[in-house]
């Protein structure tokens, strides 16, 4: 049996996040891009009243939201499969926290930045010979990129594209993104830098399937259907989307002359695609 859950999963992420405020704002201060001397130093759980009740749980969507010292806000989300939706889902979701702060009578020079961290357990964001696994996205004048505003920022960390440049490295933004990468059903040894760190430690010891009712391992495990069963959909639903793509491109080379073996030969389309990609394309 294994010893450790995966704690990219909701009932373990919201027991990591969700309810130890000090390893929330350790996640924060590691993988926020925070102004100079602006360091987390406390955090506070919005109560639920304040939290709005989301209505769809489709792919997988968890978030926890949380103010600081400062009263700055923060929200944390983790997805599983990404979606064109998200990138709005999440500007939203800032910008209701941003604007919420004129409900409590405060002037509009006395708002606080918001800053919503996306976890995301897949490839979101397809730039050009870019490899980073981290986007930041702020307001910024298109015509003078140095004039950057930060009341709303936007931090996606595409959890797929990390990988760990030292195995041993005791930097704590490493030692979050190994926990978030690198803990799950199979984990059988855990790099010595995450148990030596506190607070790494302490988040181990929450994943631990020791800690966990059998309710609870129940729940976890329904989980996983879910989420196996969000897969298949939506990696069908991208498999169409190529399909259509690639019958689209196919159709525009012979409307300029090009016989369908031709692009066949010119797409290096796999012959076991060419039978249905013919029917498609003539139909």
């Amino acid at each position: 049996m294994s010893k450790y859950l995966n704690p990219k999963v909701d009932l373990t992420f919201k027991k990591v996040f969700g309810e130890h405020a000090n390893l929330v704002k350790s996640l924060l201060n590691a993988l926020l891009p925070l102004p100079a001397g602006m360091t987390i130093e406390k955090v506070e759980y919005l109560t639920a009243e304040n939290v709005p009740e989301n209505p769809a749980k489709k792919y997988s969507i968890v978030d926890v939201r949380c103010t600081d010292n400062f009263g700055r806000g923060f929200i944390v989300e983790m997805q599983s499969y990404w979606n064109k939706e998200f990138f709005s889902r999440t500007l939203f979701n800032a910008a209701s926290m941003y604007s919420k702060q004129l409900a409590k009578g405060n002037p509009f020079e006395r708002l606080k930045e918001v800053y919503a961290l996306a976890l995301v357990n897949d490839e979101a964001f397809n730039y050009e010979n870019d490899s980073d696994y981290m986007q930041e996205f702020y307001i910024i004048n298109k015509n003078h990129p140095s004039d950057i505003h930060r009341d709303i920022s936007l931090i996606f960390v595409e959890l797929k594209k990390y990988k760990p440049s030292d195995k041993g490295s005791k930097a704590i933004k490493d030692l979050w993104l190994k926990f978030l990468t690198q803990i799950d059903e199979n984990t059988v040894e855990v790099d010595d830098a995450m148990l030596e760190n506190p607070e790494i430690n302490e988040a181990l010891n929450l994943v631990e399937r020791s800690a966990y009712t059998d309710a609870d391992l129940y729940v976890y495990e329904d989980y996983l259907l879910e989420l196996m069963t969000q897969h298949n959909s939506v990696e069908n639903a991208r498999k169409e989307g190529r399909t259509e793509q690639l019958v689209e491109s196919i159709k525009k080379f012979i409307s300029k002359g090009f016989e369908f073996d031709e692009v066949v030969n010119i797409l290096e389309i796999p012959t076991v695609q060419i039978p249905e990609l013919k029917r498609l394309v003539f139909e």
